[in-house]
């Protein structure tokens, strides 16, 4: 049972994949989003609604091998630390959806992740601490520490966004090195 919360406040698009492509990577986990104005990933439970009426069984654990996504609800990640410390004890991996690394502090004890996008032209946002850059299609060298990931495919990005797992994507492999590294 491991927790890992991640933010990529600088691309929308890539702070909607990445959490997504994180779980993937590991075959069964779900991710939860933390972030009140976030994306309306599809499912018909939120991050709120289990919260106002409390998590069923079914809601604590996996029923099914794969990736499922909590879209948020328009809670605020404070009200929701007992649900998501009580799914963290039932999910084999739990991706935290955050919107900004300042938001940490309700990663419920495990490492806070920024993803950071590698943009030409001294675009690329600073960072201290490690993080993850993921390439965009230029070749750029990552101005921190940390872990590079190469360009996505459109497949991959594509597949992802209409909530299938592109089983062979090796883009979406490569996030389980983010498990592997250490991040606080």
């Amino acid at each position: 049972m491991t927790t890992l919360a991640i933010s990529c406040a600088t691309d929308g698009v890539l702070g909607v994949l990445a959490p997504v492509a994180l779980a993937a990577s590991v075959g069964t986990a779900l991710v939860v989003d933390l972030d009140p104005f976030g994306p309306p990933y599809p499912g018909s439970a939120s991050l709120a609604d289990l919260v106002e009426e409390g998590p069923r069984l079914d809601d604590l654990r996996p029923t099914r091998r794969g990736v499922a996504v909590l879209r948020n609800g328009g809670i605020e990640a404070a009200a929701a630390r007992d649900v998501i410390a009580a799914l963290a004890k039932g999910w084999p991996r739990l991706v935290l959806r955050l919107a900004s690394i300042s938001d940490a502090a309700v990663g419920q004890g495990g490492g806070a992740v920024p993803v950071i996008p590698l943009l030409p032209g001294g675009m690329t946002p600073r960072c201290e601490r490690p993080a993850v850059y993921q390439q965009m299609g230029w070749h750029i060298k990552a101005p921190g520490p940390g872990m590079t990931i190469k360009t996505p495919p459109r497949s991959a990005a594509t597949a992802l966004l209409e909530g299938r797992v592109p089983v062979r994507s090796r883009w979406v492999r490569s996030w389980r090195r983010v498990w592997e590294m250490s991040w606080v």
